[in-house]
């Protein structure tokens, strides 16, 4: 069968462990035909950001429609946005409905703290998206006030709905103090607490990116989004997993994305 094609919008990492590539990962290992349209060059490793160059905006937007002229996109998929005037281009094309089930990771600072984008630019794709998937850090961020608890987590994904998505899942892996890794999903009409173990490592470079990225494959499958969110965390507590133990770089290594633990 012809796989479905997933397109992913987003900042390149050369260390390989999160942003694009990582993206590719996931759509490879989930089975699906992965596109990309590149934002941002990074330089980057397991040990921080060095820099972050955006890319022209017209460059982008070339990205964009090259890939939807050609292929059917079932989902996209967006991470660094590199500036306000990318942002709004590709807001453009969600609005224009160019962009099916759009799931928008609000990346604003990286594994290592590096700051990658603004709260004014993640804004102007809210209003467009399908699934909205911050962590505690980016709801934080968005909301402008503290989030570390259970009760917290459930109040930022109802809370960050008002700004448009339609599902929001407030990721709380390092929520403080909990046995467990809990999510919290808005679902438009009540909040779902998602537990799920918590894996011991220091490899969970790019946790972000792999599960907004398994959430767009299982959307472009015809997934319905709690079903989509709960296959996604499921994947990514697997990865952590079996990266638990790999020494890749000096700092916060990647996730086993493709399963070779087993």
């Amino acid at each position: 069968m012809t796989p479905p094609v997933v397109l992913t919008i987003a900042g390149s990492d050369s260390g390989a462990g999160a942003g694009i590539q990582a993206d590719l990962k996931v759509f490879a290992a989930l089975r699906s035909y992965g596109t990309s349209v590149l934002t941002a060059v990074t330089a980057q490793n397991t040990l921080g950001v060095a820099g972050v160059f955006p890319l022209p905006p017209d460059v982008v937007t070339a990205q964009v429609d090259a890939v939807l002229a050609d292929f059917a996109v079932r989902a996209v998929k967006t991470g660094v946005l590199g500036t306000p005037e990318i942002a709004s281009a590709v807001a453009e094309r969600a609005r224009d409905g160019l962009l099916p089930n759009l799931v928008v990771d609000p990346v604003l600072v990286s594994t290592s703290g590096h700051r990658l984008g603004a709260v004014a630019v993640v804004e102007r794709l809210l209003p467009y998206a399908m699934v909205a998937t911050p962590n505690r850090a980016e709801a934080e961020a968005l909301l402008g006030r503290r989030v570390s608890s259970r009760s917290d987590l459930a109040d930022a994904a109802r809370d960050l709905a008002s700004g448009g998505p339609r599902y929001v899942v407030v990721t709380g892996g390092d929520l403080p103090d909990e046995a467990e890794s809990v999510d919290a999903l808005w679902t438009g009409t009540e909040v779902q607490l998602l537990p799920g173990p918590r894996v011991a490592t220091g490899n969970t470079h790019g946790t972000g990116c792999s599960f907004s990225a398994a959430i767009a494959v299982r959307l472009g499958l015809g997934d319905a989004v709690p079903q989509a969110v709960r296959f996604a965390k499921e994947y990514v507590a697997g990865a952590l997993v079996g990266a638990r133990r790999w020494r890749l770089g000096g700092g916060s290594g990647p996730l086993d994305h493709f399963g070779w633990h087993r």
